[in-house]
């Protein structure tokens, strides 16, 4: 059961298009993975199409949903044909089934590069103000403590990990800044994640404190 979600503000940003293209993106996955922001996010865009079209009797008894939908069928060119999206992503002789909007972005997946330890990382070519990596955690992987310079969202895609403060799960979603520190671990199951950050990461403990430098490795 999916147990971290984004806030209200998070959610009403989002439809209304005001983030960056990497945290939208890990918003955009959270909502296909959840049923209860599904339906806040239907709640914010019925809110904010009334705000748009206005708030006459004609407009309310309209569905604003099927409206949107029937402008962009009526522009689509009719011979338009949608190939089945491959869902499937394999690593480490693991196979893991993306969520919708992944998939339909698997060709922005770079290739996979080991990092440290057991921390393998996928770049996703998105947008030049965020970085956004999709991050493999193997069985036992530890990343070493850090806080953040920005802005940090993750979003858990299969698998579990956990930090000192929560364990999260399938679907949860992680947002943090420089106010936090962490230093995420798998234990007894590994961990594909999802994740956005818009500066480089600050590590804050013992020996993991030389990386800093390189820091800027994890921001690509």
């Amino acid at each position: 059961m999916i147990k971290s979600h984004p806030s209200e503000a998070n959610l009403f940003q989002y439809v209304a298009g005001e983030l960056s293209a990497g945290l939208s993106l890990v918003m955009a996955t959270h909502v296909d993975m959840c049923s209860q922001c599904q339906a806040a996010v239907a709640d914010i865009e019925e809110t904010l199409c009334k705000q748009e079209f206005g708030s006459t009797e004609p407009l309310e008894a309209l569905n604003c949903e099927q409206m949107m939908a029937a402008i962009f069928a009526s522009s689509a060119p009719k011979s338009v044909v949608r190939t089945p999206v491959e869902s499937m992503l394999s690593l480490e002789g693991k196979r893991f089934n993306l969520p919708n909007t992944l998939a339909r972005n698997r060709d922005r997946i770079g290739p996979w590069s080991h990092m440290v330890g057991k921390l393998w990382r996928a770049p996703m070519q998105v947008s030049s103000d965020s970085s956004v990596n999709l991050i493999y955690m193997a069985q036992g992987a530890t990343v070493p403590e850090h806080t953040h310079k920005g802005t940090e969202a993750t979003l858990v895609v299969n698998g579990t990990f956990n930090d000192e403060h929560d364990s999260y799960h399938d679907g949860d979603f992680i947002l943090l800044n420089e106010k936090h520190r962490h230093s995420p671990q798998t234990q007894q199951e590994d961990c594909l994640t999802l994740a956005s950050l818009d500066a480089p990461l600050h590590f804050t403990s013992g020996i993991s404190r030389l990386l800093n430098p390189f820091s800027s490795l994890f921001f690509r």
